[in-house]
Order: structure tokens, then C-alpha cells, then sequence
């Protein structure tokens, strides 16, 4: 498993992940993130969620999209894994385990591609773009939410210093993988979502 994706940190989470007030503010930033996702690309047929972690974010979807046929998500972590099939009721929903970096997936497989707050966590950031705009349909959209400041400085501390921490340093990668961003929005305090295309 490639270092720095924190997933031990993850699989202790797990079963607590979408409980107190960490869970509430998980909850908050992902429903604000479906939102955004929703209005860039209205009623897709097939998501992936990329970081899926519990299937918080598959099950919301499962609800505002009701004419989607696959809505699939894939997480590092298999205790996260577990608890996403596990309270998956909906049949269309599936969660595997796997890496962004090798999404095992057919090209041009999804109209609707998310990560959010997982992008901090790929190991390396520009290979699971790549895979992202493999996977993504010619008219689909790629939504990025992550911890992204407007501000260099603040991205300079700690262990994460060589991830795309900023917009300008994420738009770079999105561009140099095919990609190319439509817009920002503001998601959270420090988070923020970037809509982009093939």
C-alpha cells in the first residue's frame, strides 16, 4: 500500500465515522458538495465516488437520483468499505475497495466522478486525476472538494506540503491530466469544490 494515505487512521473511524460533531460537519460538507455536483451535471445515470469512506455520500445520492443506474464508490480503508455495503439498502449502490490511482473501472464508464475530502489523501495526486478523467464520459464532470486554500502559506506546514493544496497548484494538475475547470465554489471554511471537464 503507498505510504501517506492515512488509511489506519480510517479503518479505527470507521464504524464511528458519521457520528458526533466530526461526523455532523462530514455530513454538512457532503451534502453541500452533492448539491454542487447535482447542478453541474443534473440527474447522471452512473457516479463513482472516489474516497466513498461509509457511503454517506452514495446513499444521498441514491436519493436525489432516482434515475441513476450505478452508483458506484471505491475507499482505501476495507473497514470503511464495510460499513458503505453494509448500510447500502439501495441495489444500485456498490462500494469496493481500491485506490484513485487504479480505478477498476472501463474508460468513459461515469457521467458524474466526486472525491470529497479524499483528494489530500491519493498518494499521488496526478495519477488518480489521470484515472478520474480516464473513467469520466465525454460530457461528464469531475467534482473536487477538498481542503483547498486561496493561499499559499497556510498549505507550507505539516506532512502534506507536496499535495495540490491550493486552487491555482489544483487547477495545474487538473489541466496537465486532460482535465479543465469550470469553476470554484465554496463549500466549507477552507473548502472548496472545483467542477471540471474533459
Amino acid at each position: 500500500m503507498p505510504a501517506g494515505r492515512d488509511v489506519e487512521a480510517f479503518e479505527e473511524r470507521a464504524a464511528r465515522y458519521e457520528h458526533g460533531w466530526l461526523g455532523q460537519l462530514h455530513r454538512e460538507i457532503v451534502d453541500r458538495a452533492t448539491a454542487i455536483a447535482l447542478a453541474s451535471h443534473p440527474g447522471p445515470r452512473r457516479v463513482l465516488d472516489v474516497g466513498c469512506g461509509t457511503g454517506y455520500q452514495l446513499r444521498l445520492l441514491a436519493h436525489r437520483c432516482p434515475d441513476a443506474v450505478e452508483l458506484a464508490g471505491i475507499d482505501p480503508a476495507p473497514a470503511m468499505v464495510e460499513v458503505a455495503q453494509a448500510s447500502a439498502a439501495d441495489p444500485r449502490i456498490a462500494a469496493q475497495m481500491g485506490f484513485a490511482e487504479q480505478l477498476p473501472y472501463v474508460d468513459d464508464a461515469f457521467d458524474l466522478v466526486l472525491s470529497t475530502t479524499s483528494f489530500d489523501h491519493w498518494a499521488d495526486q496526478r495519477a488518480g486525476l489521470r484515472e478520474c478523467a480516464r473513467v469520466l464520459a465525454a460530457d461528464g464532470r469531475l467534482v473536487l472538494v477538498d481542503l483547498f486554500s486561496a493561499f499559499l502559506i497556510p498549505t507550507l506546514v505539516g506532512a502534506r506540503r507536496t499535495k495540490a493544496r491550493t486552487k491555482a497548484r489544483a487547477n495545474r494538475l487538473l489541466v496537465g491530466e486532460g482535465l479543465h475547470p469550470v469553476g470554484w465554489q465554496h463549500v466549507h471554511p477552507l473548502v472548496n469544490a472545483v467542477v471540471a471537464v474533459r
